[in-house]
């Protein structure tokens, strides 16, 4: 079960598998909320085993009106962006970096696939994010595959559970460029997720 910043919902449901609801305050989501004035895009990060390249992790930047993370069913414990049900808010180019290189470390690494969109395919991917959580766990390329699969020019994604998969399809997309990240840290994301919280507070 989750354990993130701003807890303050219930469980859904009384299954066990049941994802926890998780509701930032609206004046902590007000002022995380980042725009950019770029093309809109969005990029699938795959989070891969560094020994095996098996996919363990499926997430999905959306640069719309605002620009957010979409974590489904992650397990990263953080207080760095405000989340509301697996969405991250105030996800600028600098947070989106913090995201990325905490999970790429010595275990795994990260690709990032981007691809730009219109405004209006950018707009109906961050609504379906928002309406798409809590995701129960081990369900993040399950739903994020389904997400994508409703959007205009993505209808060639196929419905899956596997994190490779998705990229694969999603690498044949036209416009898609790809980039690998690759750190050393400690395989403890909390390490990592502890030093940029400290420079975050120190104002680094």
């Amino acid at each position: 079960m989750k354990r993130r910043a701003f807890l303050i919902g219930l469980p859904l449901g009384l299954s066990a598998c049941a994802a926890q609801s998780v509701w930032a305050p609206d004046d902590v989501v007000s002022r995380a909320i980042y725009r950019s004035e770029g093309p809109k895009h969005l990029t699938l990060y795959t989070m891969r085993n560094t020994q095996s390249g098996s996919g363990a992790h499926t997430a999905l930047l959306i640069d719309a009106s605002q620009r957010v993370i979409f974590d489904p069913a992650g397990t990263w414990r953080q207080d760095i962006m405000p989340e509301r049900n697996d969405v991250l808010f105030g996800a600028s180019p600098r947070m989106e970096q913090i995201y990325v290189s905490i999970h790429a470390r010595v275990t795994y690494y990260v690709t990032g696939q981007r691809i730009d969109v219109s405004p209006q395919v950018a707009e109906q991917a961050l609504t379906l994010a928002l309406a798409a959580g809590p995701v129960p766990a081990a369900n993040c390329t399950r739903v994020t595959s389904r997400l994508l699969r409703q959007l205009p020019g993505f209808e060639s994604i196929r419905q899956t559970w596997g994190p490779n998969t998705l990229a694969e399809d999603f690498g044949r997309l036209p416009g898609v460029t790809t980039t690998v990240y690759r750190e050393d840290d400690d395989p403890d994301k909390a390490v990592a997720t502890a030093t940029f919280s400290d420079r975050l507070t120190a104002g680094q």
